[in-house]
């Protein structure tokens, strides 16, 4: 028995259509997952087994293949629980496939059939909008984030039996909305003001020009003269954020998880301020599977670095393709992703 559920992977800050095949064949009882998984996909078929056996389900004692297609694009993170649950289910025909085909699943679960977040889940639903799905069922925490985008249903879910029951058409789910003048309204409010900031006109002056310019700074004083203070004060008197660019900035943070619980939008410029001791990697992004730097975390806003001559060599050398082209590209034997980075970049030091 073959069952086919829709899902999504992030690649870079935009996401793919990922199909999870689900076989059952006879033979010894075994579960194996292919489609090259990283580590967390591998594990959860641990996860997938007892969420379906605690949620009052019965797990098959058969033979079963889960295919992630494409399969030649690496697959990580736990965002799979969900559809590899739902297709074991639907190949087991307690979930009927009418649905399957018009709706993204996606999900971690925990032991007791719990729906818990995941990261990239913007991408994901810009996506599912672009590749004309009718909605997608994602974990409550996520909701509001994937509400943003307009044009497709964004349907919460807090257990693998709601879903099931969704799918089944014994529950209705109400969409998820969002009203996005409301989110820039409450969303812009920075912790700190640049009115707070009293006497030191010459330097208030000079930031107020480069802010008007996107022109880069470099403030050289003694300590305690105020400079980090200034920094940190920066992004308030920039421009606010129109919904592109808020849109462009949430899609890297959301892919690194970094999306406060139950937010849908950052509306506040980003202000990054690394320690001397980054790496080049931290820095402009990289890893096994490429993922943003700071340059990229701090695009459409300010990127602080503090203790300028303390940084190591190599790490200020790597900006200058980030700082030339307001983009950069991380090139791996795997695989070479671009991330946007658009920054000002802010630097202080001592005489």
């Amino acid at each position: 028995m073959l069952a086919k559920v829709m899902s999504s992977a992030d690649f870079g800050i935009d996401a793919y259509v990922v199909q999870v095949e689900v076989d059952l064949a006879k033979g010894l009882p075994a579960f194996a997952t292919v489609g090259l998984p990283e580590g967390a996909v591998k594990e959860s078929k641990d996860r997938v087994k007892a969420a379906i056996k605690n949620c009052g389900y019965e797990f098959p004692s058969r033979r079963i293949t889960v295919n992630l297609a494409p399969a030649d694009i690496k697959k990580e993170g736990a965002a799979f629980d969900l559809p590899m649950a739902i297709g074991i289910l639907a190949a087991t025909e307690v979930v009927q496939k009418q649905k399957l085909n018009h709706y993204f699943v996606l999900g971690e679960l925990s032991l007791d059939g719990q729906v818990k977040p995941v990261r990239g889940v913007l991408p994901i639903a810009v996506a599912a909008r672009d590749a004309g799905f009718t909605g997608i069922l994602l974990p409550k925490e996520n909701s509001k984030e994937a509400a943003v985008v307009k044009g497709i249903h964004v349907l919460p879910t807090h257990t693998l039996s709601e879903c099931v029951d969704f799918l089944n058409g014994d529950l209705h789910i109400d969409p998820v909305e969002v009203d996005l003048n409301d989110v820039f309204r409450t969303a812009l409010n920075y912790p700190v003001d640049f009115n707070e900031v009293k006497g030191q006109e010459h330097v208030k002056r000079c930031l107020e020009v480069a802010a008007a310019g996107g022109h880069n700074v470099v403030m050289i004083g003694p300590p305690g003269s105020g400079k980090t203070m200034l920094a940190k004060r920066l992004p308030t008197i920039l421009p606010d954020m129109n919904f592109e660019e808020s849109l462009e900035t949430t899609k890297i943070h959301s892919v690194m998880g970094l999306i406060p619980t139950n937010s849908a939008l950052i509306a506040t410029r980003p202000f990054r301020n690394p320690h001397h001791t980054i790496s080049d990697a931290g820095l402009i992004g990289g890893g096994h599977i490429p993922k943003p730097g700071e340059v990229s975390l701090s695009h459409n806003g300010v990127l602080f670095l503090d203790e300028l001559p303390e940084f190591k060599k190599n790490v200020l050398e790597v900006m200058r393709q980030p700082l030339e082209e307001e983009r950069v590209t991380i090139a791996r034997a795997a695989t070479s992703l671009t991330y946007p980075a658009r920054f000002m970049l802010v630097a202080a030091m001592n005489p």
